[in-house]
């Protein structure tokens, strides 16, 4: 394997992790106009709409790009240019079946959902993102054939692309809508659905990318066909891999999927039982899924791109007989990602209710809440990263079912106790908080123990967890101070008083970090500016 293939782990993963912090901070800048506008129980129903649709996503079309992407480079490995496109076409029809079964389960099951969530408006939504399930199907399809050839840049500006539509549609539609319906019971639900549009037009204009892109390059994949010399694997073997990788793949993403729409299930029906206001139940599920997810899901996007990267590469190296490079690989790509999420957990810990506030100054009926959701949950950024990271390296070493069991018992747990804590506590919306932290934290224990017992992959618990928690405590120390010390500045305000805290504690955590020796030289090189970073921690040359 070349010196350039084996550093393109870490350059291809850091393109989609770029695009995945883009993506995540247009996201952010949209979601607080719209969250605004729809308030809290517009939100509600917004958030719950979302949670069936990342279901029927899951089923349809969510494990594409991964199974995909990881047939792809396998049969790239094995310079079988003809069969890798087979894999794709026949990917494309199992996508267009999937797609439609799901577009129908939406569409038709929208009032029947609606019912059995407890919700009243939420079969808006969902009926505009019916089609959208189809259209992501195909899409995923496509960004699965260019990340198995090890190339992210087709995904990442799609990604771009489908965001920055998806912002401006939903944020106008949602404003139209509420708008138009306002001071009516239903423009809630009405706002809901006009977010939704957002995700519709963007995922058209992203698989429109694509589309053009393969048109463009079709004769050279064509060409590839032809002259490879390798024989046909027939369309019964294609499918049978397909089914054996994506099975598994879909069986770990829905559980993890699914686990937040039982949570909005139970929840919206044992407080009904208990007679809590329906306002009230959408606003709480509003400020869990807006002020508090949508921050701990952005640090967590860093481990999602390079999860994406790290499967084909992984599944190369491994069909190309170079496992110890795989396992190397692998346990920088945790490294990596823990010195991101764990300062990231922290940081949210600390400066939550500042965050909040800055971001949602029309949404303050809840503050104190979400701010405490923040301070008391934000390790689940920690857990999440670190379960989709091992779970991708698994599936990588073809250890397909085991993140899958792993998945299921921790969601069997999961459940068992959100019931008993929401049953028998008075909790609340703190009961659905302690399971967002337990499912990842269980997951990815017993993917830790699975990849050093079937692995044979040891971890640097101190390089890995103990240098990265250690430094992140003292950065949260600091920006604590820095932003208390910045009340006392001429014309202050929270916000400049913010981002200079951020700002110093980023700085003092990435010195901290370079010098403390968490990262070797070697490490260092393959990431984007590498030699800068070498500087930085004054490695001597050699």
């Amino acid at each position: 394997m070349s010196e350039d293939v084996k550093k393109s782990l870490f350059v291809q993963g850091s393109i989609l992790a770029a695009a995945g912090i883009i993506t995540k901070l247009i996201g952010f800048i949209y979601r607080i106009p719209m969250a605004n506008v729809l308030g809290d129980q517009g939100n509600g129903i917004y958030s719950v709409a979302f949670g069936i649709y990342n279901i029927a996503l899951t089923l349809s079309s969510y494990s594409l790009p991964q199974a995909v992407s990881k047939l792809v480079a396998e049969k790239s490995a094995l310079h079988q240019e003809r069969n890798k496109v087979r894999v794709f076409m026949m990917a494309l029809l199992f996508a267009i079946v999937a797609g439609l079964l799901a577009f129908s389960l939406l569409w038709f099951g929208a009032d029947g959902l609606e019912h059995l969530y407890h919700r009243h408006g939420l079969s808006r939504p969902l009926r505009i993102l019916a089609p959208t399930t189809f259209i992501v199907a195909l899409l995923g399809t496509f960004r699965g054939f260019f990340q198995g050839h090890r190339n992210m840049v087709p995904t990442a500006i799609s990604q771009i692309v489908e965001q920055i539509i998806n912002a401006i549609v939903s944020v106008v539609a949602a404003y139209s809508l509420t708008r138009l319906h306002a001071g009516t019971p239903e423009a809630p639900s009405y706002g809901a659905a006009g977010g939704t549009m957002g995700t519709l037009s963007g995922a058209a204009a992203a698989l429109l990318f694509f589309i053009i892109l393969t048109v463009i390059d079709w004769k050279k994949m064509n060409g590839g066909m032809v002259h490879d010399g390798h024989p046909d694997v027939s369309v019964l073997n294609i499918y049978r891999a397909l089914f054996l990788t994506v099975i598994p793949i879909i069986l770990s993403q829905i559980i993890y999927q699914i686990g937040n729409t039982i949570d909005d299930l139970i929840f919206g029906n044992m407080m009904a039982a208990q007679g809590a206001p329906d306002a009230l139940v959408a606003s709480m599920q509003g400020v869990f899924h807006t002020q508090y997810l949508q921050l701990v899901n952005l640090p967590v996007a860093i481990a999602t791109s390079m999860a994406a990267s790290t499967l084909p590469t992984i599944a190369a190296a491994m069909a190309s007989g170079e496992r110890e490079l795989a396992l190397q690989r692998s346990g920088t790509v945790i490294k990596f990602n823990m010195s991101i999420a764990i300062p990231s957990a922290v940081g949210l810990a600390v400066l939550g209710k500042p965050i909040v506030t800055l971001l949602f100054p029309r949404l303050m009926e809840y503050r104190d809440l979400s701010a405490m959701l923040l301070l008391t949950g934000s390790s689940a950024v920690v857990f999440y990263a670190l379960s989709t990271i091992t779970t991708s390296i698994l599936q990588g070493s073809s250890h397909m079912s085991v993140p899958v069991v792993h998945s299921a018992i921790s969601l069997v747990i999961h459940i068992g106790l959100i019931y008993a804590l929401l049953r028998y506590t008075g909790l609340g919306i703190y009961a659905i908080l302690i399971g967002n932290v337990t499912f990842p934290l269980l997951v990815c224990l017993l993917n830790l123990r699975s990849i050093e017992k079937l692995i044979g992959r040891s971890w640097d618990v101190k390089k890995t967890f103990l240098i990265p928690l250690l430094i992140s405590a003292v950065m949260g120390l600091a920006a604590w101070l820095v932003f208390r010390l910045c009340r006392f500045l001429p014309g202050h305000s929270m916000a400049v008083s913010l981002v200079i805290s951020l700002v110093a504690a980023v700085a003092l955590y990435g010195i901290l970090l370079l010098r403390s020796g968490c990262f070797s030289r070697e490490e260092l090189l393959q990431f984007p500016m590498g030699g800068k970073l070498v500087r930085l921690a004054r490695f001597k040359e050699q």
